[in-house]
């Protein structure tokens, strides 16, 4: 699976959750958590691990950051055959969480059997992503932090995801994306 998002999305919070649900379930869980690169030196923080402290103490997860060293479209050079390691080394689900900036963050959906783009409610000009980028290639939107004082736009963000889907092509004859 492979997940992206605006910054703040819950991604990680999302993931360390879902992995915990599938390895109490027997379930080997890769992550493949991708990490923008400092222009300027190069350097990256590798933060996502350290926001999944259960899910990496769990000895059915592998947790593993990578810098993307310039590399665009969300994964680093190297996601694609990581990702054929991981299912090598018997995990049965990989999960690949993205750089998860902008709207061209994704390489990673050629890559992997379902592209997920968490969205946050409330955050800002909601429909940002018709303009055809990440949008066109979900399979499907996840609205998260659905809760408390933010149930009533997350339901409106799901309207208005729900509505802008219907107007973009289709990319398989047998699945639609669900928001």
């Amino acid at each position: 699976l492979g997940l992206s998002g605006p910054p703040g999305a819950g991604k990680s919070t999302f993931i360390e959750c879902f992995g915990k649900m599938l390895t109490e379930r027997k379930y080997k869980v890769a992550v493949l958590a991708v990490d923008p690169s400092s222009s300027t030196s190069g350097g990256s923080l590798l933060g996502d691990k350290t926001r999944m402290t259960e899910l990496s103490r769990d000895m059915n997860a592998y947790i593993r950051p990578s810098p993307t060293r310039g590399t665009l479209g969300g994964v680093t050079r190297t996601t694609n055959e990581a990702i054929l390691l991981c299912e090598g080394g018997g995990y049965n689900v990989v999960l690949v969480e993205t750089v998860g900036v902008g709207q061209s963050e994704f390489a990673v959906a050629d890559m992997v059997d379902m592209f997920i783009l968490l969205l946050p409610p409330a955050g800002g000009d909601e429909l940002q992503g018709i303009k055809r980028g990440i949008i066109e290639m979900a399979d499907l939107v996840a609205i998260n932090k659905a809760d408390g004082d933010l149930i009533v736009p997350a339901r409106r963000i799901q309207a208005e995801y729900v509505s802008a889907l219907k107007l973009l092509r289709k990319r398989s004859k047998v699945w639609r994306p669900q928001v």
